[in-house]
Order: structure tokens, then sequence, then C-alpha cells
């Protein structure tokens, strides 16, 4: 349901093939050029093949018929030539892939009729596109089991921001933080109307962010798994050799954290770049930057067996006292449903 794959762009057209019996296409794949700076790109089945968004900024949709073509990919995805971030001939690259299911459809339990509606329940993971109203108050279902604990929307017509909600935020249905943002998070009751998504339908407000009249939108809405994934919270304690330990049931292979209460990066970590500990390669996702070498900058993470463990005091993931939310999802699940117990490493 979730994987992370290394490869080199060779500036040809070809499928990427994750190996490893992963045995899934994707639905969700944000792709990152390791190497230099370059937009952070997002395509999803919902939208289609060719579609893309970036997750460092607030442009609109394009279109690149180079970039990820094909989403039938058994165990991968489809690749064009690729040029400006997909597969740039010998530069490194980061696909971080999610299993929702499929294209999806219309989903009509909200006031508003999704355009689609693609969830995989046994992940808590869904996709949803639908048009807004800028009706305050308006829902759109999720096809979830359980409220979303995360819930990420872009207009896909508009230069609009990532509205970006977490559960651990410290009013849940009213504060927001913004992905291609480095600001602490604000509130604002026309975003989600101030209202918690429930175990059916996510509410919206009537911004431009979430909810235009007539204008184009995609979500993406994630609730916790226990043994795949986990969505919570920690506070920073600034030491530089002996950082908090964060629980998370299972041997981490992402982590996405942020600052909540002042201005801080979006930090990425992900052991497909670092298998061994320590982590210490990792993203400001807001930024688009290349490859970070932590070790320089004081951002130095242990993955372990049940969660994760800051080692120094870079304010982005260790300001002492500060509140930082995250996600995670695991290298091998020990659990969910129809998923069997990893084996003992």
């Amino acid at each position: 349901h979730y994987n992370t794959h290394i490869y080199t762009g060779n500036g040809s057209a070809r499928d990427i093939i994750f190996g490893n019996n992963t045995s899934m296409n994707p639905d969700l794949i944000w792709i990152k050029n390791r190497d230099t700076t370059d937009e952070w790109k997002v395509i999803d089945s919902p939208r289609g093949a060719t579609k893309e968004l970036s997750l460092n900024n607030t442009g609109a949709e394009g279109t690149d018929s180079n970039g990820v073509d094909d989403l039938t990919v058994t165990d991968g995805f489809g690749l064009g030539s690729g040029a400006g971030g997909y597969n740039d001939n010998a530069e490194d690259f980061v696909s971080y892939n999610w299993k929702a299911n499929g294209s999806g459809s219309s989903n009509t339990e909200g006031s508003i009729n999704t355009t689609a509606t693609s969830a995989n329940t046994k992940a808590g993971f869904s996709i949803i596109t639908y048009d807004g109203n800028g009706t305050a108050g308006a829902t759109i279902g999720h096809a979830l089991d359980e409220a979303p604990d995360v819930v990420i929307v872009k207009n896909r017509d508009q230069a609009d921001g990532w509205p970006f909600i977490h559960r651990y935020l410290t009013t849940y249905a009213d504060a927001n933080l913004r992905v291609e943002s480095t600001a602490a998070s604000g509130t604002g009751d026309n975003v989600f109307n101030d209202t918690a998504p429930s175990s059916t339908l996510i509410t919206l407000g009537s911004d431009h962010t979430t909810n235009a009249s007539g204008e184009s939108y995609v979500a993406y809405a994630w609730h916790e798994v226990p043994g795949f994934s986990k969505f919570g919270s920690y506070i920073g304690n600034g030491s530089s050799t002996d950082g908090p330990f964060v629980f998370c049931g299972f041997r981490p292979s992402f982590v996405l954290m942020k600052r909540t209460a002042s201005a801080g990066n979006w930090t990425l970590v992900d052991i497909g770049r670092d298998p061994y500990n320590p982590t210490d390669n990792y993203f400001d996702v807001d930024t688009g930057g290349a490859d970070t070498d932590g070790s320089a900058n004081n951002v130095v993470l242990d993955m372990l067996s049940n969660g994760f463990k800051i080692r120094k005091q870079a304010a982005q993931v260790n300001a002492s006292a500060a509140t930082f939310v995250f996600m995670a999802f695991a290298e091998f699940p020990f659990g969910g449903l129809t998923v069997s117990q990893a084996r003992a490493k």
C-alpha cells in the first residue's frame, strides 16, 4: 500500500519497476529530483497520467506528456523522457507511492457529488476530486471507514496553496498548515468551516483554496492504520545529542514532519535514500531543494524498529518545547486488514 523507490534518470521513455515483490501500481506518486532544485511532481489516478501538480508551490495543474505517462504498469509506473524533474539523464530521483483504488468513481454521500473518490480502506487512504460550489459547510465523501487524520487539498485551476489539516494541530477543525509554505499554522473557518472530518465526510468552507464555485480540486485523505501508518505529534527538547523518541509501532520508511506554532520547513526523511542509521539526508519539501546532508545541518534521525529517534537539535525538527506534527508509513507493515505480520529482522 506504500512504497519508497530510488531510481536514476536516463532521458528515455521507460517503465519504473519497484521490484522486491511490491506488486503495486500506485495511485498517488510524489517524485523528487535528488540532485538539483526541481519541483515536487504530484500525479494521481483520478486526475490521470500526465496531469501534474507541484507540492512546493501554488501553481495550477499542468500537463506533461513526458512525465508519468502510464499508471497501469504492474509494480510501478511509466515515464516519458521526463526532462525537468522526472527522468533527466544521469540524475537521481526518489518516488513516494501510495495505493488507493484506481481512477475511482463518484461519491454521493456529501452535498457535493465528487467527480471521483478512489479509496483504499485497508490502507486508510483516499483520493477525492470534486468541483467546488462556494458554499460554506459543503461536504464531500471520502469513502473511508474512519475519519481522516490528515487531509491535504489543492485547487487544480488556480495558483492556490495546499491547505493541510492534521488531528494533532491545536484546533483540528480550524487550524491548518500550507505544504508549500514554512508558515506556522493559521486558522480560518472559511477553509474547512471549523468542522473536523467525520467517518464519512470532509467539510469545506468557502475559501478559494478548498471550495471556490466552479473550480476543480483534488484532496488526499489518510487515517491511521496500526502497524502501517502513524499520524502524531511530539515535543522537541533542543538537545544536540539526545532528541525525543517518537513511537510509531513500526520501523518507518517515510516521515514528514512540520513545526506547528512557529515558522519552519517541512522536513522529509526516508530509508530509501538512507537505508542505514543515522538517517541524515532530508528534503525541505516547501523549497523544492535538492537532497540535503543533515549531518551538516543537525537534521539527524535514527529509524528504529518501533519508531524514530531525533539525534540533533536543528530547530526544524527539534526546537526546544516546540510542537511538531508528523505522518509516517511503515517499511514492513505489522498490521492492518489483510496485512500479515512482517518478518523479524
